[in-house]
């Protein structure tokens, strides 16, 4: 290992400082501030190799890379993708590396400290592995459930994921890996991705597709953003100064850098003077196109050394010139662990009739394991985000492991009869389910495809004890949701796929999470619901739904969802009482009791939502705050929630700027969108 360290260092150009070296080279002085040190560096390079570092240069061995400088000290810098592990990197061939649940299964614990490690995870296998940035987290909001990436993402909601986002880049950022979060902005289809005209009116800009990536560099101090694909009002977003400069750089004082999606930059005097730091895939536009511009004039060399300056900068404060990431060995037994507790962490238990779960392992002593996601461990959707599990725990030995008294017989569910004959002789019939979402395509519908609604429905009339475990990146229609008594939400699951769901199935752990995505009764009830909104027409996606993005339109059009946003039951039961609402300086705080009235231990998420005055024109409630209290059988504890100003604060497109509105608020509280038991009024 001494020996691979050593040759990958020389690969990449790095070497230690000598005296005399820095001496001559004052940016390689560690402990200078990063903005001097990046400066003096920039100052003795020449133009080529300003140039050649403006843009990835792949090769034969190398993906997602730009080359080292060795005679100023400068390492190579490689890109891997997150966000749910690490997915293909600069390695040729991809590295195998811890595949953990996908992101909406993260969004779904409703949990910062979760996510916090989460990204920690990611980070330091990213470092271990020997490149500089994460392309994590993914963050665009799920306006068209059946995007391809969907699974991805954190859900429907910008509060919710801007917590879990700020989280998760702290958690990968911990150990001097950059976090880079995508893809700014309104990434929501992957129909036409590259080309698509996003028509957004300035107030559902600010008030639904950004908040989250402002608390991402705010709070979460994100070193990178990537610009994405499409065109927001007919400007694409690598070129787009209101976006790269305004927003990220004037208003929320992003000092890090941008990096374009693979390939998503289409101009060099356009994207140099909105500030893209960072072309992937290659030079097309910030290579030769750049010198030449620079010599004929239409871009200055020192606007090239503000675009080298801020990765330059970042580097340097997450130590990555002093203390470069060098090949290390994984510690797979301690993530295989942690992967299996996000797993189950993350899995939303959306029926449970008759206590059908958890199941007994003393009582069970057959089980009939069926359907096409039964097979095998279902590690994550396809595309950029794809890991190579260092390790996997499939479904079949995942139930013999946690019970080993019982027979079970595994079915992949081709056949339906012959799948519910099994089923009819089994103690319990165990259904598995799912889709198959990947980037690059968008899902035609989101039924689920083949026999799989013929097998759950023939499965249970056979078997009155079946439960259903669905493995999706998003939400998928269940026209036998009645008849079925369980049905256990898992997501992608990741690597430890086997092990968590038996897990959560035989009651070792109390399902906690929540929806982080509304799961619609057909295909029809999701806002964007016309070809015009939805893939759009002659290019353009014409986001007229306004605010009524996920929960919000239900609320507003008074729709009834399959399962709502925030949906998901325990093992045991919770009780809300004593909601008091007062006004503190320019926000307000929101206390109320929250107790376990059921027989075991177990986790709620209470959530807050708002309602504005009818005058402000917002949807009916909104999600402003949540917390999740973990509560032993009787115990009640004392939650308090706080609002800040900008709580209370819509979007003027007149100011162009977060207005306060007043007047009378209504403060709801509950365990989802749909069950908010108390309500308190609130005048400001």
């Amino acid at each position: 290992m001494r020996n691979g360290r050593l040759v990958l260092a020389v690969v990449l150009g790095l070497s230690l400082a000598t005296p005399a070296a820095a001496a001559a080279q004052p940016w390689r002085e560690a402990g200078q501030p990063p903005d001097r040190r990046a400066a003096e560096l920039i100052a003795a390079m020449t133009l080529d190799e300003k140039i050649s570092q403006l843009h990835l240069q792949p090769d034969a061995e190398h993906q997602r890379y730009v080359p080292p400088i060795p005679r100023l000290g400068v390492p190579g810098f490689r890109i891997a993708n997150g966000p749910a592990g690490m997915g293909p990197a600069d390695d040729k061939p991809q590295k195998p590396a811890t595949a953990l649940p996908a992101t909406m299964a993260l969004a779904s614990t409703f949990d910062t400290g979760v996510a916090r490690r989460y990204g920690r995870l990611i980070g330091s296998e990213t470092r271990a592995l020997a490149h500089n940035v994460s392309e994590a987290p993914d963050i665009n909001i799920a306006r068209v459930p059946r995007n391809g990436r969907t699974f991805e993402g954190m859900g429907e909601d910008p509060v919710l994921a801007g917590a879990l986002a700020a989280a998760d880049i702290r958690g990968i950022q911990e150990n001097g890996t950059i976090a880079e979060v995508k893809h700014y902005a309104a990434n929501n289809q992957e129909t036409q991705r590259q080309s698509v005209d996003e028509h957004i009116d300035e107030r559902t800009l600010n008030e639904i597709y950004l908040p989250h990536f402002e608390q991402s560099v705010v709070e979460g101090h994100a070193g990178s953003v990537m610009c994405a694909y499409p065109k927001i009002n007919g400007i694409f977003t690598c070129e787009n100064p209101a976006l790269l400069q305004g927003k990220l750089r004037d208003d929320w004082g992003f000092t890090g850098f941008v990096q374009s999606d693979w390939g998503a930059a289409h101009s060099t005097l356009g994207s140099a003077a909105a500030g893209m730091n960072l072309e992937m895939i290659d030079g097309t536009w910030y290579g030769d196109r750049m010198k030449q511009a620079v010599l004929a004039g239409q871009v200055t060399e020192q606007r090239v050394d503000e675009l080298l300056l801020p990765r330059f900068r970042t580097m340097f404060a997450f130590g990555q010139f002093d203390h470069p990431p060098v090949l290390s060995p994984l510690p797979t037994a301690q993530h295989d662990a942690a992967a299996k507790e996000f797993a189950e962490r993350g899995m939303v238990l959306l029926r449970n009739e008759h206590a059908q779960l958890p199941l007994d392992d003393r009582a069970v002593k057959s089980i009939a394991l069926i359907g096409p996601y039964a097979t095998k461990a279902k590690t994550g959707g396809g595309g950029s985000s794809a890991v190579i599990p260092t390790s996997t725990v499939d479904p079949l030995p995942g139930l013999r492991q946690r019970v080993p008294g019982a027979a079970v017989t595994l079915d992949d569910g081709s056949d339906v009869t012959r799948a519910a004959e099994l089923a009819r002789t089994a103690d319990v019939s165990v259904v598995m389910v799912g889709d198959d979402e990947t980037e690059g395509k968008d899902r035609p519908s989101l039924a689920l495809a083949g026999n799989q609604d013929a097998l759950v429905a023939a499965v249970a009339a056979a078997n009155p004890r079946t439960v259903v475990v669905v493995k999706s990146g998003g939400p998928v229609l269940m026209p036998w949701a009645a008849s079925v008594p369980a049905i256990l939400q898992a997501w992608y699951p990741g690597q430890q796929d086997g092990a968590a769901v038996a897990g959560v199935l035989f009651g070792d752990v109390d399902p906690s999470a929540k929806l982080p995505i509304t799961f619609p009764a057909a295909d029809a009830d999701t806002p964007a619901n016309t070809p015009a909104q939805f893939p759009g027409v002659g290019g353009v996606a014409t986001y007229s739904e306004g605010l009524q993005v996920g929960y919000r339109w239900f609320d507003a059009q008074d729709r009834a969802p399959l399962f709502p946003f925030g949906h998901g039951l325990s093992y045991t039961k919770f009780a809300f009482s004593g909601l008091s609402v007062r006004t503190t300086g320019d926000g307000a705080t929101a206390t109320f009791t929250v107790r376990n009235t059921g027989r075991r231990a177990g986790a709620e998420v209470a959530q807050l939502y708002l309602g504005f005055p009818a005058a402000a024109g917002e949807p009916p409630r909104q999600l402003k705050g949540f917390s999740r209290v973990s509560l032993a059988a009787g115990e009640s504890q004392r939650v308090t929630i706080r609002l800040a100003a900008r709580d209370f604060s819509v979007w003027d497109t007149a100011g162009h700027a977060w207005q306060p509105v007043h007047g009378g608020f209504t403060v709801s509280v509950g365990d989802s969108s749909r069950s908010l038991p108390l309500r308190a009024s609130l005048t400001r």
